[in-house]
C-alpha cells in the first residue's frame, strides 16, 4: 500500500467535519469548525482506507491525499 498525507484546501473547504469525523486520528476541527491537519498530513498505513474514505466524503472534494 503507497504511503499518503492529507492536504486540505482551504479555499474549497466550507467546514462540514465530515473528515474529522472519518479520521479523527489525522484531521482535528479548529474553533470555527475547519479541518486541522496533525503531523504535516501524514497518513499511517493502516489508516490509508480511512484516509480514501474521507477523501471521497468530502462534499468540496477539500481533502486532497497526495504520495507522502
Amino acid at each position: 500500500m503507497r504511503r499518503v498525507r492529507v492536504v486540505v484546501d482551504p479555499v474549497a473547504c466550507d467546514a462540514f467535519g465530515y473528515c474529522a469525523e472519518l479520521l479523527p486520528e489525522v484531521v482535528g476541527l479548529d474553533e470555527w469548525g475547519y479541518p486541522v491537519v496533525a503531523g504535516g498530513g501524514e497518513v499511517p498505513p493502516h489508516l490509508a482506507a480511512a484516509a480514501s474514505e474521507a477523501a471521497r466524503a468530502c462534499p468540496r472534494r477539500a481533502l486532497l491525499l497526495r504520495p507522502a
